[in-house]
């Protein structure tokens, strides 16, 4: 089965930096000789994650809201005594969301829904160019 690996950058801002990449990774599946498979979207990076959601400013905030209810990045983490980068939280938070997604394609469509947008989030406590690499996978 062919696989293709390719690697896009991604800027986001500091504290729940919200970047749709759904384009992005749409024009990569489209120049590949993959029809049909499966794309794994990895961030390369500790305080950065992968996800899927409705990409709209409000629904931006609720994310950034809620996460710092849950994981305050104000606290003083253990984690801040190791470096000093004070950004204990944005590690956290990158754990919880995780660094990868996979999604379907199909005739070199992504399988999302009408809403659904694949996002990069940047946890760290400043703008960050990520490094991000496709895996795409499937039949020519």
């Amino acid at each position: 089965m062919p696989v293709e690996t390719r690697d896009i950058s991604v800027t986001g801002k500091e504290d729940c930096g919200i970047v749709d990449i759904t384009k992005i990774i749409s024009e990569e599946i489209r120049k590949s000789k993959i029809r049909n498979g499966t794309v794994t979207i990895f961030c390369i990076g500790s305080t950065g994650a992968i996800t899927t959601m409705e990409f709209e400013p409000n629904l931006s905030k609720d994310v950034s809201e809620a996460l710092g209810q849950l994981i305050p990045l104000d606290r003083d983490y253990h984690h801040h005594k190791t470096w000093g980068d004070y950004n204990g939280g944005s590690h956290l938070r990158a754990m919880l969301i995780g660094p990868s997604l996979t999604v379907p394609f199909v005739e070199k469509n992504l399988t999302l829904g009408t809403w659904q947008q694949i996002v990069y989030i940047n946890f760290d406590r400043i703008e960050k160019v990520r490094r991000i690499v496709l895996q795409i996978l499937g039949d020519c």
